[in-house]
């Protein structure tokens, strides 16, 4: 009975220009066709259980999933916000510098810079760069070393990239002598980064 009347429906949305593009009207006939064929091929007074429809159970294991993706998603948002909110707080305290950062700390930058209008943070650059050059916080792991290279941006890299070469050559040299090393990185990351890598080569 069903199908009949969403055939019916089909036959009577064709005739009507407006509803031809009845996508939902065209699912549901589709599916009802589904499910007759579905009970076709069953034993007669067979009884219709979604339960044991494959392709239902499929599509709810679907949406399900899709779910739990973006309530996941909304959770790390609000991770990374509330970090973002975290780091701005030591930024006014004057405390930043002193704070080692965190594992997602990457997105917490991208967060400051968005909610600045995509103005480069300078303050908040030259914190991750000389974590990453002393391997600072979660730095410390060789890994998240290199996944930062996929996550912060070639100004930062480049002057994280320097100072290391840097240090090594200069021990003990102070944070505040190094500070034309942000100013280079930021205008020419591409060539800074070149430098960092011939210094490299260089044996103190």
């Amino acid at each position: 009975m069903a199908l009949e009347d969403a055939r019916f429906d089909a036959r009577q949305d064709s005739r009507h220009e407006h509803l031809a593009d009845d996508e939902r009207g065209r699912a549901e006939f589709a599916e009802w066709e589904r499910i007759d064929q579905l009970l076709a091929a069953e034993a007669p007074d067979t009884v219709y259980n979604p339960d044991t429809d494959d392709v239902v159970q499929e599509e709810l294991a679907a949406e399900a999933a899709a779910a739990a993706a973006r309530e996941a998603e909304l959770r790390e948002a609000q991770r990374i916000a509330a970090r973002a909110d975290e780091l701005q707080a030591l930024r006014e305290l004057g405390t930043l510098e002193q704070t080692e950062p965190r594992d997602g700390d990457e997105a917490a930058h991208d967060e400051l810079t968005r909610q600045a209008g995509g103005y480069v943070q300078a303050d908040v650059d030259a914190w991750l760069a000389h974590a990453l050059a002393a391997h600072l916080g979660h730095y410390r792991d060789p890994a998240a070393r290199e996944a930062a290279a996929g996550l912060l941006t070639p100004p930062v890299l480049a002057h994280a990239a320097l100072l290391a070469e840097l240090a090594r050559l200069v021990p003990g040299v102070d944070v505040d002598q190094l500070a034309f090393a942000a100013r280079l990185a930021t205008t020419e990351p591409e060539a800074v980064g070149a430098l960092a890598v011939l210094l490299a080569r260089v044996r103190p």
